[in-house]
């Protein structure tokens, strides 16, 4: 558990709240949540959901098996027997495909070891991603929880709500889209550096 687990139970009713607000009654015009919901395409609590629903530890449990197939990969390159005594045209067809196939499994940088290293820095850069952006998610909950405008939202809702609650829901939406947001500018980077990756290995 981390601390992102500890504080949504404590903020999902302030988003639930903030949800029903602007869906009933939307957000000023010109409010910087507008720009917050064209980045995320999501309302606060759906929002936020997905950010908890990342699992860092499973990337984690990933990153060294990758690296052991890599290590394997290598050594089975390394442990091709040559041709020995063997002469002739069929011992150079069999060298020049043994050279070929320990190319293949590793030490260029097309090789499958090469590409199983390359994809454990992934899984690794992806979990640093993850648990950042759950870190940075949690601390904009715990402040917005303590803010004047959670405790606007805490007063008893009126229908439609009130222009102070509109405001208020408006804050708080965009003050958590702003942070995801953020943090999926991050993960973009990433799996933009990784496209290298889906390319297949040349045979």
């Amino acid at each position: 558990m981390d601390r992102l687990d500890q504080v949504l139970d404590a903020a999902l009713p302030l988003l639930r709240r903030v949800d029903e607000v602007l869906g009933s009654a939307g957000a000023p015009a010109g409010h910087g949540l507008w720009q917050e919901l064209r980045r995320v395409r999501l309302l606060p609590g759906d929002a936020v959901q997905a950010v908890a629903a990342l699992r860092p530890a499973a990337f984690a449990d990933a990153v060294p098996e990758l690296r052991a197939d890599a290590r394997a990969c290598a050594a089975a390159a390394a442990a091709l027997p040559g041709p020995g005594d063997w002469s002739g045209d069929a011992a150079e067809a069999y060298d020049e495909l043994r050279h070929r196939t320990a190319a293949q499994l590793s030490g260029g940088d097309e090789s499958l070891d090469e590409r199983l290293e390359a994809t454990a820095d992934l899984a690794q850069a992806l979990t640093d991603w993850m648990a950042t952006a759950r870190r940075d998610l949690a601390a904009t909950l715990a402040l917005v929880l303590t803010s004047g405008e959670a405790l606007e939202l805490s007063t008893a809702p009126a229908v439609p709500p009130e222009p102070g609650q509109v405001i208020a829901a408006a804050d708080v939406a965009a003050r958590v889209l702003h942070a995801i947001a953020e943090s999926y500018i991050d993960a973009a980077d990433l799996l933009h550096g990784s496209r290298p990756l889906a390319t297949p290995l040349p045979m």
